[in-house]
Parts: structure tokens; C-alpha cells; sequence
């Protein structure tokens, strides 16, 4: 079995969409051990519209969270962080710990964009986290129908050194067809870093990786490739380390790849 890393977990209760309660939180790091995930990352919504989660109310949900993993001895350990929305000032957010950075080393720190808007600076609030050898992991654009129709936007923003996370669901398509599509395309031209679960609860959105990461293998046709999205990028995040990934594949010229009508 995989010794794989999940950077994208909303496994915390009662902070966010995710797990209302410690039970479906446990069920949740239940699953994630069965399935082979050794490390899990909590990264509650924070600074959108409806959750802020503030980093010293994240670090106490964790090591709460932490005490009842060991309590119901489930062996995953649980490390901060947090699914940040992209907005002005998010470099001296970060600096100064308004936000949590993942496993809080300060170097990588995961970003959403909403869902249907691009909103006007974002490229230079992530120019700004590079300038200051910060990481910005691009959450899910795979699901992000601007993203999906100009791509274009997207390979700007990898070409600038941000890292692109899929959602393990969307490669398996259980998030829409348009999403795998465009997961597929991203998986195979290179344009992509780490395969995550974006788990919410352990019914409709699981923290389970497997299954995507046997899809990812035939789609490179490479079982070690798809093994380096889900453990060793993500080892590197981790632990604050340069991420080693493939220089990505030129794009086609023909536009039958996207509907950019």
C-alpha cells in the first residue's frame, strides 16, 4: 500500500462546509488510513465570504483534533493549514500568520480562486507570495469553468513558478465531465503537481486518493509519476523543500482541445 499525503482536507468540524461533527471527522481519518494516506493536511476555508478561520483557530481545532486521533487510535498524523481565497494583500496576510502556510513552514501556501469570476490583481497578489519565496498551490482550477475555457490564464500563472493541485475526484470523474476533461489535459500535458482529496465528509466527498492515483498511472503510463502527486511533491511541500516537477509539454496549436466559444 501507498504511503501517500493528502495537502487538501477539510477534516476539521464545525469551522467550515466540512465534517459538523468530531464523529464524521474520525470516520473521515478512518477512511483516509484505509486507504493508504499517512499524513493529512487540514485546510479549512478561510478569508471568504462566509469563513475566516484565523491561524490560531485552526492550530486549536488541529490539536484538538489531534488529541482524538490518539485517543480512538487512528494512526494518520494531522498537520495545519488552510484553503485561502485569493484576495488583496495576501502576501503580508501570509507573513504575518493571519493565514496558516501548510505544516506552517511558510513556504507553500494553498490558494482558491471563486468559482466564477477571476478577480482583477490576482495575478500580482501571487507575484507577490513568489517575490517573497512563497509558493502559491493553485486549489481544484480544474473545476474553474474561466480556467477550463482559457487555459491560457492558468499556464501564465505555472509559468510564474504556482503550483496546480487536482481534486482526486475530478480525475475519476465524480465532479462532471467538463473536470476530468480538463483534469486529463492537465495531467497529460504536464500542467500539474499534486493530486489532493478536497475531502468534505466521508459520504459524498471522501479522503481517498487510490482510485485517482491508479487513474493518473494510465493516463501518464507511469505508475511513478502519478506516486510523485501524492507522495513526494507533496513530501517536499511538507517539509518547506523545492518541488521537483516534469517541465511541461508544449500545447497543441489546434483549439479542438478546449470550447473556448
Amino acid at each position: 500500500m501507498l504511503k501517500m499525503i493528502d495537502l487538501h482536507c477539510h477534516i476539521l468540524p464545525g469551522v467550515d462546509d466540512g465534517p459538523s461533527g468530531i464523529e464524521e471527522s474520525l470516520d473521515m481519518a478512518k477512511q483516509a488510513v484505509a486507504d493508504g494516506i499517512q499524513n493529512l493536511v487540514a485546510t479549512p476555508h478561510t478569508l471568504n465570504e462566509i469563513f475566516h478561520n484565523p491561524f490560531q483557530n485552526i492550530e486549536d481545532h488541529v490539536n484538538r483534533l489531534r488529541r482524538a486521533f490518539q485517543k480512538n487510535r487512528i494512526n494518520v498524523n494531522l498537520c495545519i493549514g488552510s484553503e485561502v481565497r485569493i484576495c488583496a494583500g495576501l502576501k503580508q496576510k501570509v507573513i504575518a500568520k493571519e493565514v496558516a502556510t501548510i505544516n506552517n513552514n511558510g513556504r507553500y501556501v494553498l490558494v482558491e480562486f471563486p468559482l466564477h469570476v477571476i478577480p482583477p490583481g490576482s495575478r500580482e497578489e501571487l507575484f507577490q507570495l513568489k517575490l517573497n519565496d512563497i509558493t502559491p498551490i493553485l486549489a481544484h482550477p480544474e473545476r474553474n469553468p474561466i480556467f477550463q475555457h482559457q487555459p491560457e490564464l492558468l499556464f501564465d500563472l505555472t509559468a510564474m513558478g504556482c503550483l496546480v493541485q487536482i481534486t482526486a475526484m475530478s480525475i475519476i470523474g465524480q465532479l462532471g465531465e467538463e473536470a476530468m476533461e480538463f483534469a486529463h489535459k492537465l495531467l497529460e500535458h504536464r500542467h500539474s503537481h499534486v493530486i489532493a482529496t478536497d475531502a468534505h465528509s466521508p459520504v459524498s466527498r471522501p479522503p481517498i486518493l487510490s482510485p485517482a492515483v491508479k487513474a493518473t498511472a494510465r493516463i501518464l503510463g507511469s505508475l511513478e509519476e502519478a506516486r510523485a502527486m501524492v507522495i513526494d511533491r507533496p513530501q517536499a511541500i511538507l517539509t518547506g523543500e523545492p518541488v521537483k516537477a516534469l517541465e511541461p509539454k508544449p500545447l497543441p496549436k489546434k483549439k479542438w482541445w478546449f470550447n473556448l466559444n
